[in-house]
């Protein structure tokens, strides 16, 4: 089965690697030809230092060729250009072709979810899943034990794409729930970006773990609102991305925010980190959210503020601590997080 991945960087790469391992045909493609022709010469991605791209792996910037005969296209692009690449693959795809999302993030624009913009670009009836997870690539490229999740609205699809990917160091779980999957994806980053605010302010680790907590909060409250489920921000796509994205010296939104903590501005951090920081985009994305459906979000509305408005770290901060008195659950006891 050949199984094309569009988009070179690190976390495309080390699905190109994962599913060469489970002895499928990949084929990896860049939109930019100088990176192709380096990544073909050397057989190793600069994010991904010491990790080699076997010759197995097909890497190609020519876009017809990448999709040709594919049964499968898994697309792992930032999210500023998942739509780009989506339409790019339009009339392309052969019959029956199973359409990935491996990105994670929200549009910036129309702060529309992923599978959401693929279905509207392919069709209601194309068969598309979205994989998440705590999944630094940087871990999944050298086989260090890694568990995640394939969503999709057809319980089927899901299972086609968790029997893809899954071998004994890596572990794929379904769902049903799109909306909560992707939701986590996107929104842990903008906690994330804050919790390393919080590290540059020199706080310590009750704050984070104060972060961490009403975070998921938010995250939990948003999905539940959108029409997706609760306890999906409790699994994987939700809690777990939170920790290793909020903790982890892999993250770059996590090493932004430290550097913006420390005195940078956001655009300056961003290029210190020098790749894509989604945290970004998804606290833009997220404070149109809250405010579209109506839901209390102060984490992500200071990050927004710190990001977008000049905001001063240290004061956002102050007024997350002095909001009103309430209860810690809204909607009973026996809610886990509200």
């Amino acid at each position: 089965m050949k199984i094309s991945i569009f988009g070179s960087g690190a976390w495309g790469t080390a699905i190109a690697l994962l599913l060469h391992d489970n002895g499928h045909s990949v084929t990896l493609w860049s939109k930019f030809e100088e990176e192709t022709n380096v990544l073909r010469v050397k057989r190793e991605n600069p994010f991904l230092s010491g990790v080699e791209i076997p010759a197995g792996i097909e890497i190609t910037s020519d876009l017809a060729e990448a999709v040709s005969g594919a049964s499968v296209v898994m697309i792992a692009v930032p999210s500023f250009a998942v739509r780009e690449t989506a339409e790019a693959l339009t009339g392309r795809l052969d019959d029956g072709c199973v359409v990935v999302s491996l990105s994670k993030g929200i549009e910036k624009d129309t702060s529309r979810l992923f599978t959401g913009i693929l279905y509207e670009i392919f069709g209601e009836n194309t068969p598309i899943a979205s994989v998440s997870g705590p999944t630094h690539a940087e871990e999944v490229a050298r086989r260090i034990p890694t568990a995640c999740v394939s969503a999709s609205s057809d319980k089927k699809i899901a299972e086609r794409v968790q029997g893809l990917l899954m071998n004994d160091r890596f572990r794929v779980y379904t769902s049903t729930d799109v909306i909560g999957v992707e939701l986590g994806a996107a929104l842990k980053n903008v906690i994330a970006l804050s919790a390393g605010i919080c590290d540059g302010l020199g706080m310590g680790d009750n704050t984070t773990a104060t972060l961490i907590t009403r975070g998921l909060a938010e995250m939990a409250e948003l999905c539940v609102r959108m029409g997706g489920r609760k306890e999906t921000l409790a699994g994987l796509t939700g809690l777990g991305d939170l920790i290793v994205t909020c903790m982890s010296r892999h993250s770059r939104n996590r090493r932004a925010g430290v550097l913006i903590g420390k005195g940078m501005t956001a655009e300056e951090a961003m290029c210190e980190v020098g790749a894509v920081v989604e945290g970004y985009y998804a606290a833009k994305a997220a404070r149109g959210l809250a405010e579209k459906m109506d839901v209390d979000m102060p984490i992500c509305l200071e990050a927004y503020r710190v990001l977008f408005e000049g905001k001063l770290p240290h004061d956002a901060m102050i007024d997350l601590m002095r909001r009103r008195r309430r209860s810690e659950h809204s909607t009973g006891e026996e809610s886990w997080v509200t």
